[in-house]
């Protein structure tokens, strides 16, 4: 095909038009010129069988057709017709004789086909569909979509005219008589009163001259100029074909934007009589067909070395661009991503790349703030005191087997709490809060970069299709949508709402389940820690308690794992009860009840430590107990905080390990089996004997509900980086270094383990940015408890300002900490023991004579008080304190997140400027162009002697 649409008198090629609407064809004796039937003689292995309309074709190839093409497996047998679709489907199935309706109304709509046997199993058969240029056309016009426009020279706009390479492909321009194609890219320019502005740049531009290379950047010379991202484009017409950029009419429509139009064309295409018995998704849902899916680009890997030779395709590309574990440091290659996934899956690495890259200033303030910790740690009064407190000695921490011990023993405990319980941890918890508004307001702006660029701007998702169970449930009664007037199924509203009440019980039982996975923790709690204060080896026994927290959070970290297995079923189950009308709502449905389980599986327990742990255990002598039987587990005598610690860090790093290996490790197994059972069944043939379609086959297909798993995983992350971030500042830090593998994990995931997803449009992550704006509400909420009830921010302020040396002064240094430990800790008469806690030994082992009194963390008076071991005043000024602190905190953190967002505007002005002048400059191109060709007509109607008055222009 030439690179010109129009005939040499100016005038657009008209094409034959194709079929208009899907017709059905139950006689077996109407004119189809291929066979309908699956017969084992038409089919042999390795051998195709055209099914197309023109079967003439296939006998003999045209000249000129390169030899690649015909090996590739990319293409039809005659070389030149590429695969454009793929359907998979097994000669054992009973579904005939829908398949065989299907396959003739496929050709009616104008799609050409040809089948062929597995060469690994005879009983698959392959199904290859390839869309000609006037299917494409027709459905391109009809689905909208956006393609670049012919430049045109003149302009009269007084914009400078900026005329690049706009059309690459496999690192060489498309060139048509010697001359590349040029057209005009998208113009950004600057007002005039930005002179300063550009004084600066130019500065700045000579300074980084000086500086090296950034090793960050893409070597644009082995990316393709993408035309489609820098041209200017509208919607595609086929009566204004001239205005459009057609270089080559094969390669006009890049591949996924063909398997889309295909797989528009195949969801509308009918398999038997009915209303209903439409579309592809009914065939693999009922076995008709065993898969369906694009092809990729060939392989991912080759001999020849990119730098010299060139990619041999976009799948190579991204490989060596972005997949390759060695390309770790350099920015994704975006467009690349979107032009070969889709926009879904490339707004999916391009939110992915921007999370990654904002945590880069809240790892490095996370670090800063435990460095902090550490410089400071030789100079905090707190931890020196415990250190040197050799004659305090503490309470028993469990009934009976757990001993009387020294303060000082909680030495190493006291200087690990102060690396992350510090005078910056304030700081960084209202620093995360900040940031996680500066996070979602600026990917808010980068996206409408990104949905500019990418066309997405103007895109509406058209009408979505019932579901099919909701049809086959409904079907008996209809009402008219209001939108297409066309009758459909309708649930009542009484039947909808109980439906929802039965699933919103369904939730709230599940939660208790989880509750009660975390009391039975808390009795395991209970229960080993005199277990291992008895313990025979002295290392566990003298650590009892860190030893107790270890085992919990593993054991509870393997019944986060195995419950979700039984949260995923369950939400289906209640997704599928609440019988939603759409596939979208039915992804937003199962979407919010998978996170609302994941989330509380995963945060129950360290909400419990956090909020829950030493909090209501009473006080020595009079203990409080479960079922009147366990006593309540108390904090270290260093505090809760090294608790909550280890909890996040524990199931941080087992969480993502995990998820790291089923996300990458589980595809290789699989796919390194079906090798090894490939290998053994046909030992002669060689991988790379098998075509295109085979090899994608045996792939992996991507998970059933899409970028679910991904974008779960990153969000319950974010949780935790923003949630508890005031207990464990290093958690962006973990965050970070997992995202960057995470990344390549899954670039390495989609291209080379999993078949080539459908591409898919998306204007934005969807509900899951109402989900992390309402996780940083809750991180606010949190980090102020954790500030005010877990840590020793607040009683340490308290006794600073007002029971300490400097009470009075306004000073709170760590020379005003002198006597802080003394006074947290209340004194009990060893004698006021109830029977079953009095410990097995008496304490002479410290003095030489039984104690007569222990110390326990609290704010208590003396056993010999008006009145014994109540309240003091201290107690209640640090309640109040830490009230003060919890309104305090959020009122100020709310205030700052909604100042920032109404600072920060939602689009950026350039890009607003942008917007505004394209559609200036679209409008002159298009007079322009209707101009220059009406004046073309006049001068051609002059020069056959024809001429009519009153002519316009």
């Amino acid at each position: 095909m030439e690179a010109s649409s129009s005939g040499s008198d100016g005038k657009p090629i008209t094409h034959q038009p194709v079929a208009k609407d899907v017709n059905i064809f139950f006689d077996e004796l109407e004119g189809i010129a291929s066979p309908s039937k699956d017969d084992e003689s038409l089919l042999h292995h390795g051998n195709l069988t055209s099914t197309s309309e023109d079967t003439s074709r296939f006998e003999a190839v045209g000249e000129g057709v390169p030899e690649k093409n015909k090996t590739s497996g990319l293409y039809f047998r005659d070389g030149k017709c590429r695969i454009d679709y793929l359907l998979v489907y097994r000669k054992s199935n009973p579904q005939n004789e829908k398949r065989e309706v299907f396959e003739r109304n496929i050709r009616a709509e104008g799609l050409q086909m040809e089948k062929e046997s597995s060469l690994s199993n005879s009983d698959i058969i392959f199904v290859k569909l390839h869309a000609p240029w006037e299917v494409l056309g027709k459905y391109a016009e009809l689905m909208n979509v956006r393609m670049p426009f012919r430049p045109f020279n003149p302009f009269n706009a007084g914009a400078p005219c900026i005329l690049v390479p706009c059309c690459f492909l496999n690192g060489h321009f498309f060139e048509n008589n010697g001359k590349s194609r040029r057209s005009r890219r998208k113009i950004y320019y600057l007002h005039r009163r930005y002179k300063f502005l550009n004084r600066i740049e130019k500065q700045l531009s000579r300074f980084r001259g000086w500086l090296p290379r950034k090793p960050m950047r893409l070597d644009k010379e082995r990316l393709p100029d993408l035309e489609e991202n820098d041209c200017y484009t509208a919607p595609f017409s086929q009566q204004r074909i001239h205005h459009f950029i057609i270089h080559n009419k094969d390669t006009f429509f890049n591949n996924a934007t063909r398997s889309r139009i295909v797989h528009h064309i195949l969801q509308r295409v009918k398999y038997e009589e009915g209303k209903n018995k439409i579309g592809l998704n009914r065939l693999l849902t009922n076995g008709s067909y065993e898969a369906a899916f694009p092809l990729h680009e060939g392989g991912y890997r080759s001999k020849k070395s990119i730098r010299t030779h060139g990619a041999e395709n976009h799948r190579h590309l991204l490989y060596e661009c972005w997949a390759s574990w060695g390309a770790w440091y350099k920015y994704q290659p975006l467009d690349l991503v979107r032009r070969y996934f889709g926009e879904k899956i490339g707004l999916y690495f391009a939110w992915l790349g921007w999370y990654t890259g904002m945590l880069f200033p809240a790892a490095f303030v996370g670090l800063f703030v435990f460095l902090y910790g550490v410089a400071t740690l030789n100079h905090c009064q707190v931890s020196k005191e415990v250190c040197q407190a050799t004659e305090i000695i503490m309470c028993p921490i469990c009934d009976k087997y757990c001993p009387f011990m020294r303060l000082s023993d909680s030495c190493v405990y006291a200087k690990v709490t102060h690396l992350f319980d510090n005078g910056a941890t304030v700081f960084f918890a209202v620093f995360m809060a900040v940031w996680a508004t500066v996070f979602l307001e600026f990917w808010k702006r980068r996206r409408a970069v990104i949905a500019y660029d990418w066309d997405l701007i103007d895109w509406e998702e058209e009408e979505e299709e019932i579901r099919p169970q909701f049809e086959a449930k409904y079907s008996k009664k209809e009402r008219m949508n209001p939108i297409s007037g066309k009758p459909e199924p309708y649930q009542a509203f009484a039947d909808k709402c109980s439906r929802i009440i039965v699933s919103a019980s369904g939730i709230f039982f599940m939660i208790c389940v989880v509750i009660a996975a975390v009391f039975g923790i808390v009795i395991y709690r209970v229960v080993t820690v005199s277990t291992f204060a008895a313990f025979k080896w002295a290392l566990i026994r003298n650590n009892s308690q860190v030893a107790t927290t270890g085992t919990a959070v593993c054991i509870n970290f393997c019944i986060i794992m195995l419950l979700n297995v039984l949260y995923e079923k369950v939400a289906l189950f209640l997704t599928n009860l609440e019988q939603p009308r759409t596939e979208s709502e039915w992804e937003n449905s199962f979407t919010l009840k998978m996170f609302l389980f994941q989330f509380v599986n995963l945060n129950s327990s360290t909400f419990y430590i956090a909020f829950f742990l030493g909090r209501f255990t009473g006080h020595p002598g009079a203990y409080l107990r479960l079922i009147n039987r366990w006593r309540l587990e108390e904090c270290h005598p260093s505090g809760c905080l090294i608790d909550l610690c280890m909890q996040m860090g524990i199931i941080m790093v087992l969480k993502q390990t995990w998820n790291n290996f089923m996300e990458l490790g589980y595809p290789l197994i699989q796919n390194w089996w079906t090798r090894r059972r490939l290998r053994q069944e046909h030992g002669s043939l060689r991988k790379a004997s098998f075509p295109q379609w085979e090899k994608d086959y045996n792939l992996q297909p991507m998970n059933a509900y899409g970028l679910f798993d991904e974008y779960l995983e990153m969000i319950l992350q974010f949780g935790f980086t923003t949630i508890f971030v005031a207990a464990f500042p290093l958690a962006p830090l973990l965050a970070l270094l997992n995202n960057i593998i995470e990344i390549r994990l899954d670039a390495y995931k989609f291209v080379t383990q999993w078949r080539r997803p459908l591409a898919s449009r998306a204007k934005d992550i969807g509900i899951w940015y109402g989900i992390l704006e309402g996780i940083g509400i809750l991180s606010v909420i949190t980090n102020a408890f954790v500030i005010a009830v877990t840590s020793d921010f607040i009683p340490r302020l308290v006794y600073a300002y007002k029971y300490g040396p400097c009470a009075g002064q306004g000073e709170a240094g760590q020379k005003c900490m002198v006597g802080y430990v003394n006074a947290s800790l209340s004194v009990f008469l060893v004698y006021d023991f109830e029977h079953r806690s009095e410990p097995s030994s008496n304490g002479s082992e410290f003095s030489g004579t039984p104690l007569k009194y222990c110390r326990y963390r609290d704010y208590r008076d003396p056993p010999h008080a008006p009145v014994p071991y109540g309240y003091t005043l201290q107690f209640w000024h640090v309640l109040a304190a830490r009230l003060a602190f919890i309104i305090v905190f959020e009122h100020l953190v709310f205030c700052i997140k909604h100042l920032i967002s109404y600072l920060i505007p939602d689009l950026p002005k350039d890009l607003r400027d942008r917007m505004r002048r394209e559609k200036y400059l679209i409008q002159e191109m298009m007079y322009e162009a209707e101009l220059e060709r009406l004046q073309k007509e006049r001068k051609e109607r002059k020069k056959n002697g024809k001429s009519y008055h009153n002519e316009w222009p």
